[in-house]
């Protein structure tokens, strides 16, 4: 695959980026679980397309720790036995917030299945997690970034 847009080497694009990482970071610090922190951001990339998304959040969390197998079923979470109720609560909100324009939007049920797991702290930190997914994707599978070469931890400290 060829990027439409060496979007990086840009003079705005690393200006932008930085401020969508700072507050990734914020995400990072609070109380959410980084493997709920990957477990959406993988599901979110799945949905979208992103492959570079995948590539880098698949790699992260697997260097983290997570096993394979929970990899492997993120995609049929709801037919898998290895996610824990709150991780579930995650999956379905962020499924929702992915798919705004097919639905009514998030549900009152997704919603207080999320809140009955994380306080409103973590809720914070879960939403602004899903946004920021969908953010990094959106501008990935806009300019074609290719996927495959990405290193676990190459874009920590930026």
């Amino acid at each position: 695959m060829q990027a439409r847009l060496e979007f990086l080497k840009t003079a705005l694009a690393p200006k932008l980026v930085k401020h969508l990482v700072s507050a990734a970071k914020v995400v990072d610090s609070s109380e959410l679980p980084l493997a709920t922190r990957e477990l959406v951001n993988i599901r979110a990339s799945q949905i979208n397309g992103c492959s570079g998304c995948l590539d880098m959040h698949t790699k992260d969390a697997a260097h983290a720790g997570e096993t394979t197998t929970r990899l492997n079923l993120i995609a049929c979470w709801r037919e898998a036995t290895v996610f824990t109720e709150a991780e579930r609560a995650a999956l379905e909100l962020t499924e929702q917030g992915c798919r705004l324009a097919d639905s009514a939007g998030v549900t009152d049920e997704a919603w207080a299945a999320a809140a009955k797991y994380y306080d409103d702290e973590q809720l914070v930190a879960l939403v602004t997690q899903i946004a920021l997914i969908n953010a990094f994707n959106r501008l990935n599978v806009i300019t074609r970034q290719p996927a495959g070469d990405y290193t676990p931890g190459q874009f920590a400290g930026h």
